[in-house]
Parts: C-alpha cells; sequence; structure tokens
C-alpha cells in the first residue's frame, strides 16, 4: 500500500488503526486461553424417580407392609412403609473394663456400618443423655423377625452390654430427615 505523505491526517489515522490491531493482537495472544465447557444436563438414573405405582408394587414384592394416601395440599401420593426401630437400652452385664468397652464399641460401630452398608439400616445413632435407652437404629426390613434378628447380632447385644427392643413405625418412603 502506498502511503500519501502530503496527507498527514491520514498517515496519523493509519498510524492509529496499525498501532489498535497491533496491541489488539499482542493483547489477544498473551492472554492465558480460556476453557469453556458445555453440559448436556439429564437426570442420573438415579435420581429419575419411579412412579408410585411401580414403588408400591415392589416394595409389596419384596414382603414390606405399604399403604398409601393423597396429601391433599400437594396432591402427590404418599406411601408410607413400615419399618423398625430397635431400642438399645442399657444391658446387665457392664463392666468398668475399659478395654473390654473400647473393644465393643468398635464391634459395635462395625456392626451398625454393615446393617447401614448393606441397606438393612438406615440410621442409627446415640441418645444425648445418660438413660436407660441408649440409642437407636432404624431397619428397612420388611419384617419384625428380620430386624430384631439383625438387631440381636450386634456384639454389645450378644456381650450383654445392651439389650433390644424392637418395634413397629410408619414413616413417609423417600422423606429426608430435615
Amino acid at each position: 500500500m502506498k502511503i500519501n505523505r502530503s496527507n498527514p491526517s491520514l498517515e496519523r489515522g493509519l498510524r492509529g488503526v496499525l498501532s489498535f490491531l497491533l496491541v489488539s493482537i499482542i493483547f489477544l495472544t498473551s492472554c492465558k486461553p480460556e476453557i469453556h465447557r458445555e453440559y448436556i444436563m439429564e437426570p442420573c438414573p438415579e435420581d429419575e424417580k419411579q412412579s408410585v405405582a411401580t414403588l408400591k408394587k415392589q416394595l409389596q414384592e419384596d414382603g414390606f407392609q405399604t399403604f398409601d394416601y393423597v396429601d391433599e395440599e400437594t396432591g402427590d401420593t404418599i406411601i408410607m412403609q413400615e419399618y423398625y426401630i430397635a431400642f438399645l437400652k442399657r444391658g446387665p452385664n457392664r463392666t468398668e473394663d475399659k478395654k473390654e468397652a473400647d473393644s465393643l464399641q468398635a464391634l459395635h460401630m462395625a456392626h451398625l456400618g454393615a446393617m447401614y452398608e448393606k441397606g438393612y439400616a438406615d440410621i442409627s445413632g446415640p441418645f444425648g443423655d445418660d438413660q436407660d435407652v441408649r440409642g437407636i437404629t432404624i431397619y428397612n426390613v420388611p419384617t419384625l423377625k428380620m430386624a430384631d434378628s439383625l438387631a440381636n447380632m450386634d456384639p454389645m447385644v450378644q456381650a450383654g452390654w445392651l439389650e433390644i427392643e424392637v418395634r413397629p413405625w410408619w414413616a413417609g418412603k423417600g422423606f429426608p430427615l430435615r
């Protein structure tokens, strides 16, 4: 391109454009590249809810006791399922031997962890006071006999440190703690 030096304002304009382009090129090439990702949001299979009828049928086929009702406020059908609460009570064979107590506590915690991992228990925990009822475990199993059997497998129960009382309890299926 031939620059006409007889027109100083045109020369200044071209210099300005060239300077702008040069600064833009330097700026664009010196910046760190940004990574932009696009996500396709599809529901995870575990997030997909099965129909109330399918869930109720499956629970009944697995031996669980259920009933349902329609929530007047939301219009949703709520499935109630029978669970079993094991009350862990202070047992007759308690000693002051710290080593024995620590060993039994570790075995007790392992048992409760296994019950949770296998899907038999949904929640366990001690009470915050020092009364005769020490804690609870909520069993998600189809029968009282099964809940009682699992609760009595606890090493602390077998050692006599705890006694078990299991009672049926109804709760809405899938409702979280708040």
